[in-house]
This record gives C-alpha cells, sequence and structure tokens, in this order.
C-alpha cells in the first residue's frame, strides 16, 4: 500500500511540474532532463508512468484543465435551478477566472502549442473542452427561445467565447512580457459584468428579430 501510494504521489508531482516545464517552454523545448530534476524524480519513473513524453504531454495539460475546472467550476458555483440569465453570468465568470489565473498551467500549454503546434493536443482537448461548450450553448439557446437554429446559437457561442478569451489572453501576455496591454486596475470580475450585459444585449436583440420574423 505505501509502495503504491508513493507511486502515485510521484506521478502526481511529474505531472505538476511537466506542465510547468511544458508552459514555459513548450513541447519541443521541455526535456525529461529538466523535469526529472525539478519533480526530483528519474527518467525511469516518467518512463515507467507515461512510458512516452508525448503522453506525458498530454496528461499534463489534461491534469491541469481539470484542475481549474475544480478551482473554478464550469457552472460558475450557480445553482442549476437559476434564471438562465444568472446561469450565463456564472459561466462567464468561470471562464474568465480560469483564462486569469496566473496558476492555471493548461493555458500556459496552450500558449506554447498555438506558437509551436504539435497537434499532440488536438483530440484531448476536444473531449476536455466539449461538456464545457456544451454547457455555455445549452444557455445561451435557453436565452435566444425556441425559435433559435443550431447556428444562430453556434454564433452567439463563438461571439461570447471571443469576448471573454481575447483580452484575458492580452492580459496573460501582458504579465509575461511586462508590458501594460490593458488599463490598469483590471478586474475578473468588472469584465464579467461588462461581458454579460453585453451579451445578453445582442442576444435579446436576436430574440427579438426572430420573434417579430425579421432576422436580418
Amino acid at each position: 500500500m505505501t509502495v503504491r501510494k508513493d507511486g502515485e504521489e510521484t506521478r502526481r508531482r511529474i505531472l505538476e511540474i511537466a506542465g510547468d516545464v511544458f508552459g514555459e517552454k513548450g513541447y519541443r523545448d521541455a526535456t525529461h532532463a529538466e523535469i526529472c530534476r525539478r519533480s526530483g524524480a528519474n527518467t525511469a519513473a516518467i518512463n515507467y508512468h507515461f512510458r512516452s513524453k508525448e503522453n506525458l504531454y498530454i496528461e499534463a495539460w489534461q491534469t491541469a484543465f481539470h484542475d481549474s475546472l475544480k478551482a473554478y467550476p464550469p457552472d460558475g458555483g450557480i445553482v442549476p435551478d437559476a434564471p438562465a440569465e444568472e446561469r450565463f453570468r456564472g459561466r462567464i465568470s468561470s471562464i474568465i477566472r480560469r483564462v486569469a489565473d496566473p496558476d492555471n498551467k493548461s493555458f500556459a500549454i496552450i500558449h506554447r502549442e498555438m506558437v509551436s503546434p504539435t497537434g499532440l493536443l488536438s483530440e484531448v482537448m476536444q473531449e476536455s473542452i466539449a461538456p464545457v461548450r456544451k454547457g455555455m450553448e445549452d444557455v445561451i439557446r435557453e436565452l435566444l427561445g425556441e425559435k433559435a437554429s443550431l447556428q444562430q446559437a453556434g454564433l452567439c457561442l463563438m461571439s461570447v467565447m471571443a469576448q471573454c478569451l481575447h483580452p484575458m489572453m492580452r492580459e496573460r501576455r501582458s504579465r509575461i512580457l511586462k508590458s501594460t496591454a490593458l488599463p490598469s486596475g483590471f478586474d475578473p470580475r468588472e469584465m464579467t459584468e461588462h461581458i454579460t450585459a453585453f451579451s445578453l444585449a445582442g442576444i435579446r436583440e436576436i430574440r427579438r428579430r426572430m420573434e417579430s420574423g425579421n432576422e436580418s
């Protein structure tokens, strides 16, 4: 039992450090040697638990992503029977806080993947993000009403996600580059309220046009 527990702790420590290294250097420049040195593990332990660098990369991102969901649940802590607008705000808040969190390794890894693509994360990202995406899309469809098409809901989802991710990605880059990409005093709560109000106004207008028969 002790051996198994120690093995699980070693595996978890390797994943945590690998997330740091991959986020700092990307897949290609990260090495087993550095991960071993910083985690206190040896190459044999990495090979035993993960078999390959590719598997370690995938699991490091997946672990970091699920850790971020534990810290900031997708529903934002809003109960399922709350009004749709409150649930919408909760989901926006969750996304923004996850992206803004400097300890969120999953976004750091994605940044590096975007700079130097490997394609290794495509499948696991799609599988992991799909339930979160569907949760937001379901709320948007509810807000749009029964007449909304899948395309309309998808376009609204794209708009909402772009609002959430773009400024927050800029804020993360500004910390790395020590620049001032966003105004001082930036507050995730303020951004949540702005995106929620802006998006709801747009969704209401789209719904009004659909229900009045004027979708142009």
